[in-house]
């Protein structure tokens, strides 16, 4: 017989990596102000959003092939890697201005961000083995509310103080609460039994290639990749080109955050329309909203708010589908070695696209610039169409 789920499970695993997530663009959220007093160079908005992604994929790694969250208890895992990145974060406030050292504290949070996204997806699947669609959804709209969360931070306290909040403040803050969320999770989610978990094995990377609705959904979910953290990393700097201070964190605040209702909206419509037909809207919606960017970008102010709120609804509201595709159609024998192997390559492709796309809109337009992003749609709508063929008869989701 199943353990009976207690009814504070859900709030507080979504909570906490709620919290635990806001670390992940915390300094992105101050760095105008870093910028100005510790003199860094231009190039520092690609540099150090990089730096996360891929200390995230270093972590990922590490994580799995030590299998550290089956070789203990999660919530302790969740824990450790939540105070540790606090800590990680809040340093910065006393450490003297390096740029070096900014770079080497944020890879740092990116690894141990490793141990609280996946382990809390894991410490939710312990729980909803029958209805983890749903809980998926709820779990990235948590992720994508944590990413936004600096961004609001800096605009309620500058409301507050009549002035831009000092980031110090805002790093602070953002370490508290990731804190707080490690520690709810490890005291108020009981552990359940721990299962054997399987090695990750090269062999995933074969059955990626191999199995073509796999090799559809992961192909799919690379080109959601490229479009989805250079959307983050320059959603600031689009705003920028209609407003100055706090309103840029503001708004920003809401174009990323509006990406939550896009998750959840998304899991509960698959379920009718199938996990395919929600991605492919999602993809193809964003992708259009890259498109459109040279003549929004002039648009009038109400039209340009609703289109930043619509790509920041569309452009990871499709996440959680595609983590939904991609465990479905691998074999069950690799399913978590398929899901970590999908994971690090994504990330490793956000990395190229944010260097790329960061550094060309501080040379060029950004209206010759954006639209350029939505070639990992285009991409990815083509990778789909394997998983969309059967629809007419069965939802795939």
């Amino acid at each position: 017989m199943s353990t009976p789920v207690p009814r504070r499970v859900l709030p507080v695993i979504v909570l906490s990596q709620f919290a635990g997530t806001s670390l992940w663009f915390a300094v992105n959220a101050v760095l105008p102000d870093l910028q100005r007093n510790w003199a860094l160079p231009a190039t520092a908005l690609a540099t150090l959003t990089s730096s996360v992604q891929l200390g995230f994929v270093a972590g990922t790694l590490a994580f799995a092939l030590l299998m550290l969250a089956d070789r203990f208890r999660p919530t302790r895992v969740f824990l450790a890697c939540s105070l540790l990145g606090a800590l990680c974060n809040a340093v910065l406030v006393l450490v003297p201005p390096s740029f070096g050292l900014l770079v080497a504290l944020r890879f740092a949070v990116g690894f141990l961000l490793a141990g609280i996204y996946p382990v809390g997806m894991k410490i939710a699947a312990s729980w909803y083995r029958e209805g983890l669609g749903a809980a998926l959804g709820v779990l990235v709209g948590a992720l994508v509310l944590g990413t936004a969360l600096p961004h609001g931070l800096r605009a309620l306290a500058a409301d507050a103080g009549g002035a831009a909040a000092p980031w110090q403040l805002v790093i602070l803050a953002v370490s508290l609460f990731a804190a707080l969320g490690g520690i709810a999770t490890a005291w108020l989610v009981p552990d359940q039994p721990r299962t054997v978990g399987t090695r990750v094995t090269p062999r995933a990377l074969a059955a990626i290639w191999s199995e073509p609705r796999l090799r559809a959904s992961v192909f799919g979910y690379f080109g959601h990749m490229w479009e989805l953290y250079s959307f983050y990393a320059l959603a600031p700097v689009i705003i920028a080109v209609r407003w100055q201070g706090t309103r840029v964190s503001a708004l920003a605040f809401w174009a990323i955050g509006a990406g939550a209702l896009g998750c959840i909206a998304g899991g509960l419509l698959a379920r009718r329309l199938g996990s395919a037909r929600i991605a492919q809207w999602q993809l193809a919606t964003s992708g259009c909203c890259c498109l459109l960017a040279p003549v929004l970008l002039q648009a009038p102010a109400p039209l340009f708010v609703a289109w930043l709120l619509l790509w920041g609804t569309t452009v990871v509201g499709d996440s959680p589908q595609f983590s939904a595709l991609t465990a479905r159609n691998a074999p069950k024998e690799v399913v978590g070695s398929v899901l970590t192997f999908t994971n690090c390559l994504g990330f490793a492709i956000s990395v190229a696209s944010i260097e790329l796309f960061v550094r060309a809109a501080a040379a060029w337009p950004l209206g010759a610039v954006l639209p350029w992003l939505a070639l990992g749609p285009a991409l990815g709508l083509l990778a789909l169409r394997p998983l969309l063929r059967p629809l007419a008869a069965a939802p795939s989701g």
